[in-house]
């Protein structure tokens, strides 16, 4: 027993070393607001939320564009010999000839079934969609923020725990030693005490190691390098953590307003309904307006350059109709599709109103559970920490065993531990149902 202790001690000792989350006068200290407000502006998963919608507004125009008409430039140069037509005036000819095309053409769609509009409005849609989207990431990244804040900030006061128990655990040490050279305890009860305190010892080391993968976990959220050094902002002790007054009901109808994933559901059911009405345009015809003009030069005439492309420049103008009669029920498998698509979205909508519900049903269950945990923790450590000071008396004066003592630090532990959870459930949890109601998280 007393090697193990000896050994246990010793490699602690040599872990410590390499574990020490004290601030440096150059590390920063991150509050919350601070966190959420840099992670807003850097953070991977927003910044790529926010190109999407950058994509879908360049889409948008690019469908408005397709309400103008084109124009297209041509010019060619040809060389021919032997039996052949001429392309300026079409004499059939069987000299050398050296000619020249140039031209401008343009078109215009005047009627496609309505569909051009109705993908400028489909992509007006999908635009809106992205914005909402691009807020649902931000929300996302809020709410990891604010756990993995809570979650750092509660290992944080486990270390204060495991290093308070520490520095009780070697001072009990000491006196079980001194008891041992007295001959008051046997040397069972010192090597436990020796044991404990190196149990303890290594808990502080777990507890530094938990703080420290808590922090890498933020700076990811962050988008922090590895080599920059953060500290965050400690909860105000004068929180009212007791004050969940809310109406469930209530907050879920907040939430269905305020949450971005409700609007993003219905401008999908939108955007199907949008491609409903694109591809029933197949059915219908489409009109466009045709016109170029242009002028030629050809070997063969014995005008000089610019004459012949003076009286050889010609125009022209032309409206064509497309009537679809049968493609192969193409158009007819398109609109079976989209009203099959527009059923989706509606089932797709549902669904994220039951996730909502449950995250806001979730989240008020736990906070009211964590409420009354917390109570009934707080008092459970104040009888804990009172009873643990006084085993810790009577192991001075001799009247309790080592092993008594240990089993009263343990039971006084776990209560402190039990308070922190508590505490920090409860904080998570109340302001998770504030931010679902869209107010701003405050810790």
């Amino acid at each position: 027993m007393k090697l193990y202790a000896i050994i246990a001690t010793f490699l602690v000792t040599q872990f410590a070393f390499a574990q020490d989350v004290t601030p440096t006068s150059e590390t920063k200290v991150w509050s919350l607001e601070d966190c959420i407000s840099y992670a807003i502006d850097n953070n991977i998963t927003v910044k790529n939320a926010s190109l999407s919608k950058n994509i879908a507004e360049v889409d948008y125009n690019r469908a408005k564009s397709a309400r103008l008409p084109n124009l297209f430039g041509n010019a060619s140069q040809s060389f021919s010999s032997g039996n052949t037509i001429d392309p300026i005036t079409s004499d059939f000819v069987t000299d050398q000839i050296n000619s020249t095309n140039v031209g401008i053409t343009s078109s215009v769609t005047l009627f496609q079934g309505n569909q051009l509009n109705n993908q400028i409005q489909q992509n007006k849609i999908l635009l809106q969609q992205s914005a909402f989207l691009e807020e649902e990431a931000k929300n996302n990244i809020v709410i990891s923020l604010l756990e993995t804040y809570l979650q750092t900030l509660y290992s944080k006061e486990g270390i204060t725990i495991a290093e308070n128990n520490l520095i009780a655990s070697e001072k009990e040490v000491l006196r079980a030693k001194a008891r041992l050279d007295a001959g008051s305890i046997a040397l069972s009860d010192y090597t436990e005490a020796q044991s404990q305190a190196a149990t303890n010892k290594y808990n502080v080391i777990s507890a530094k190691n938990n703080y420290q993968q808590y922090i890498i976990a933020l700076k990811q959220l962050l988008e922090l390098p590895p080599s920059e050094d953060i500290e965050i902002e400690t909860l105000d002790e004068t929180m009212d953590l007791i004050k969940l007054e809310l109406n469930k009901n209530d907050i879920y109808a907040k939430a269905l307003n305020f949450l971005p994933e409700i609007e993003v559901s219905n401008l999908d059911i939108a955007s199907k309904e949008k491609e409903l009405d694109i591809v029933k345009g197949g059915y219908l015809p489409t009109l466009s307006l045709n016109g170029s003009i242009g002028s030629g030069y050809t070997s063969i005439n014995e005008s000089t350059f610019s004459d012949q492309f003076d009286f050889n420049f010609n125009q022209k103008i032309a409206l064509s109709l497309s009537i679809p009669i049968f493609n192969r029920n193409q158009t007819k498998s398109a609109v079976k599709t989209a009203g099959i698509q527009i059923e989706k979205a509606q089932i797709e909508k549902q669904t994220t109103e039951k996730e909502v519900y449950l995250k806001v049903e979730t989240a008020y269950q736990n906070a009211l559970s964590s409420q009354e945990q917390l109570l009934a923790a707080e008092a459970s450590r104040a009888a804990a920490e009172q009873s643990y000071k006084l085993a810790q008396k009577k192991y001075e004066l001799g009247g309790l065993s080592t092993t008594d003592l240990v089993i009263s630090q343990n039971t006084y532990t776990n209560a402190e531990q039990n308070y922190l959870q508590a505490k920090y459930l409860t904080v998570l949890y109340h302001q998770l149902l504030q931010f679902y109601q869209g107010n701003d998280i405050q810790i």
